[in-house]
């Protein structure tokens, strides 16, 4: 408990209220139309309408007064929101809390790939890191191949950081390193890419640069509303980048979890292809993986 002093000044209508310790450097005057949204002393001081002027500096707060009360009656009121404020917050300003990440992990159908899911939103789009001499422009990447020999790939998308390894190590041995270590570079509010995000609506069209023709909308769109939320909840992306018209054969780009996976020609086999002979049996009889 910090305690208070009353002391009375040679103006009656200002009383000092001092502290046994420096609140602030400097001073800090305030009335009621100053910006007193990060200083919940003074918030709390000016609740009370006879409240005038507030003056902060050294070791005391200084509080004015109007003429329609006397010290007496509320001088002992204001010590006690003090004495309460400067206990919540030692040195007058909110003391920000510091964003807390809650990082889990969770296995991908590649085994060669984890995910590290946070509580938190890490960026609009995606990030895909597929080499150490990519990840100079990406801090977060470039910081797990310095620290993890066996990191090969890093991909940030959205709340999830999806890591694949080498065959050094099985990711029951060394899930909870990468973990504590990814969360430790968030909650020190490091910067996860200097690099724009791609964003997650034309994925490939960086690498295409083409937009699709109305055969390649109608997969893209099946794709974006049955296939794609599932391939993302694994850590990967999906899209298409090639359509073969005569073949009937639809490509895809697979990128994050996905890329590599073994059993990726399986789920294109038996899921996203039968999906898309379902709903445009006209245009589509094969699906070939394309790994980004």
């Amino acid at each position: 408990m910090r305690e208070i002093i009353i002391e009375p000044t040679q103006n009656p209508k200002v009383m000092k209220f001092i502290a046994d310790y420096n609140l602030i450097p400097g001073s800090l005057e305030l009335d009621r139309d100053s910006d007193i949204s990060e200083i919940p002393l003074a918030q709390e001081l000016f609740n009370y309408p006879f409240v005038e002027r507030i003056f902060i500096t050294a070791n005391f707060v200084a509080v004015a007064k109007q003429d329609s009360v006397e010290w007496e009656h509320v001088a002992e009121s204001l010590k006690n929101i003090i004495e309460d404020e400067l206990l919540a917050n030692p040195r007058i300003y909110l003391q920000k809390r510091k964003e807390m990440y809650q990082i889990y992990s969770e296995m991908t159908p590649n085994p060669a790939v984890m995910k590290f899911i946070s509580s938190k939103m890490l960026m609009d789009g995606f990030i895909e890191v597929k080499s150490r001499e990519e990840a100079d422009d990406v801090p977060l990447a470039k910081e797990l191949f310095e620290a993890f020999d066996y990191v090969k790939e890093v991909y940030v998308s959205d709340n999830f950081v999806a890591v694949t390894r080498d065959d050094q190590f099985q990711w029951h041995e060394v899930m909870n390193p990468v973990r504590s270590f990814i969360a430790e570079f968030l909650q020190a509010g490091k910067t996860i890419s200097n690099e724009e995000p791609h964003q997650h609506e034309n994925p490939v069209l960086k690498i295409i640069n083409r937009e699709y023709t109305n055969d390649e909308q109608k997969i893209s769109d099946i794709l974006n509303e049955y296939v794609a939320p599932a391939v993302e909840n694994d850590g990967g992306k999906i899209s298409l980048i090639e359509y073969d018209q005569e073949n009937k054969t639809a490509k895809m780009l697979l990128q994050g979890a996905c890329s590599g996976c073994p059993s990726s020609t399986a789920t294109l086999k038996n899921g996203i292809q039968s999906i898309l002979k379902q709903f445009v049996p006209e245009l589509v009889e094969n699906v070939e993986a394309v790994n980004g």
